[in-house]
């Protein structure tokens, strides 16, 4: 009998999105349209992403232009960008808003190596929390006699295997992130 891991793999792929989900919020000295990703406004009753309602090009290597589709959004894409407080420069013009990413301090670089692996440690954490309950799960069907002491062992090495993958891409992710924030 084969243990069904399909949950368990489900749920390392979310982890995994999620932390490059999280990975991608934090801001480098290069322009990137993603750190916008969670920010949302109000538009003709409901809330949406800025890039539901706009356009957003990369003008150089440290400006965004944002261009709304209806030019009368632009006050409240204005009021979203500033409460969503993620340290860059914003004007606004005929065309639309331009953002500035300013030029990022050592200090500042240090902080968001340090929130990155903050990001990533939490990451590990909820796969020992997946990977402890599935343990449960193989140790319980083994004492209800389901599958044999030979198969408990297998699966946990499976498990193991699927679980040191998972930490390795985390790894990598992780280097290509700090990577890309010393610059």
């Amino acid at each position: 009998m084969a243990y069904d891991f399909k949950p368990f793999d489900e749920k390392l792929q979310k982890t995994e999105e999620h932390l490059k989900t999280e990975l991608s919020g934090i801001r480098t000295g290069r322009a990137s349209s993603s750190i916008l990703d969670t920010v949302t406004v109000e538009s003709y009753g409901a809330r949406m992403p800025i890039n539901n309602v706009a356009t957003i090009g990369v003008e150089d290597a440290r400006t965004l232009r944002i261009k709304p589709f209806d030019p009368s959004i632009t006050k409240e894409i204005e009021k979203e960008l500033t409460h969503a407080n993620l340290g860059l420069s914003l004007s606004v013009d005929d065309m639309g808003l331009r953002i500035v990413f300013p030029e990022l301090t050592g200090e500042r670089r240090t902080e968001l190596v340090k929130i990155a692996k903050e990001k990533v440690e939490e990451a590990r954490i909820a796969v020992r929390l997946a990977r402890d309950d599935v343990w449960s799960d193989i140790q319980k069907q083994e004492r209800d006699s389901e599958i044999s002491e030979d198969d408990k062992f297998r699966f946990k090495d499976e498990m193991q295997k699927k679980v040191d993958a998972t930490n390795a891409r985390f790894d990598e992710a992780l280097a290509r992130k700090e990577k890309e924030i010393t610059g």
